[in-house]
């Protein structure tokens, strides 16, 4: 089970800042999610908007330097790594998806790929990424609405594309829904878990991760969880 700090657990700390996600690994979180972008000279940086707000400016992340963008507290993905160490697995939300190439290299020094976490709701940006690295791992994430096929047909086609997990909110999974993924051999991701009731009832399914902003209660839940489980 991997527990993610979702943006270094928005909770506790400034989200998506080098102190959420030292606190995070700090609290015993297996993993750290982030939101990607390539800042204007293209270093991966993790930014949730494309414009952040400075008192009355507005600063556009593509136009800005990495360097200029770490005085507004927006780290790089090196810093994430600095932080957190290559032992605990990373989840990039691809806000931009020309941003992956550059992520990769900078995992390949800092960080372990087998433990990043791609994700995206484009399985043609998924692919075009799998096409050029074995080792990322990649997420589909998406919601149930949004798909066109049947959830069989959709597990089918991830296994087929070597896409290795499936991300929706919390409130979509089921028991049987996480069989039906597992059955593809693709993992399934829950987001969105912040009570206690959320993780138990996503961890009585039998999903393989969960987001959240709440750190302490994830990491406190899952571990207890895992104990009863044996």
């Amino acid at each position: 089970m991997i527990t993610f700090a979702h943006r270094g657990g928005a909770a506790d700390r400034p989200e998506n800042t080098v102190e959420a996600f030292a606190a995070a690994r700090s609290a015993g979180a297996r993993g750290v999610e982030s939101d990607v972008r390539l800042s204007g000279d293209g270093v991966p940086v993790m930014a949730h908007d494309a414009v952040l707000r400075s008192g009355l400016r507005r600063v556009k992340v593509e136009r800005t330097t990495a360097a200029d963008l770490a005085g507004h507290d927006v780290p790089t993905l090196a810093d994430l790594y600095g932080a957190v160490g290559p032992e605990l697995h990373v989840s990039l939300d691809l806000k931009d998806p020309t941003a992956a190439g550059a992520v990769l290299d900078v995992a390949a020094v800092h960080g372990d790929p087998s433990r990043l976490w791609l994700c995206s709701p484009d399985l043609a940006v998924l692919a075009d990424i799998r096409a050029s690295n074995g080792d990322v791992r990649l997420v589909h994430s998406t919601t149930r609405r949004d798909l066109d096929v049947t959830p069989e047909r959709h597990a089918a086609t991830l296994a087929e594309q070597r896409i290795d997990a499936f991300n929706l909110h919390r409130t979509e999974w089921s028991a049987g829904l996480v069989v039906l993924f597992h059955r593809f051999e693709v993992a399934a991701f829950a987001w969105d878990v912040q009570e206690t009731r959320h993780f138990r009832e996503v961890l009585a399914y039998g999903v393989d991760a969960v987001y959240s902003d709440h750190v302490a209660r994830m990491v406190a839940l899952v571990g207890e969880w895992e104990e009863l489980a044996g």
